[in-house]
């Protein structure tokens, strides 16, 4: 499967399975876009993302670890 941005929730799962000691809290925005980009199944361009769309995952990643 092939991740865009819009993917909150399993970029959130990726991340967490590539990540598993990361606080998604303690990321700065330009390090999680990097962290995004670097996953193995995404394909979207990267800059295509904004700052809402990183909060979106960022959140769907801290949730997913609670």
């Amino acid at each position: 499967m092939q991740l865009t941005w819009k993917d909150y929730d399993e970029i959130a799962w990726a991340l967490m399975d590539k990540f598993p000691d990361q606080d998604p809290l303690r990321l700065s925005f330009p390090k999680l876009h990097a962290m995004v980009c670097e996953l193995e199944d995404f394909s979207d361009r990267p800059d295509a993302s904004n700052e809402k769309v990183l909060e979106n995952i960022q959140m769907a990643w801290y949730e997913e670890r609670k």
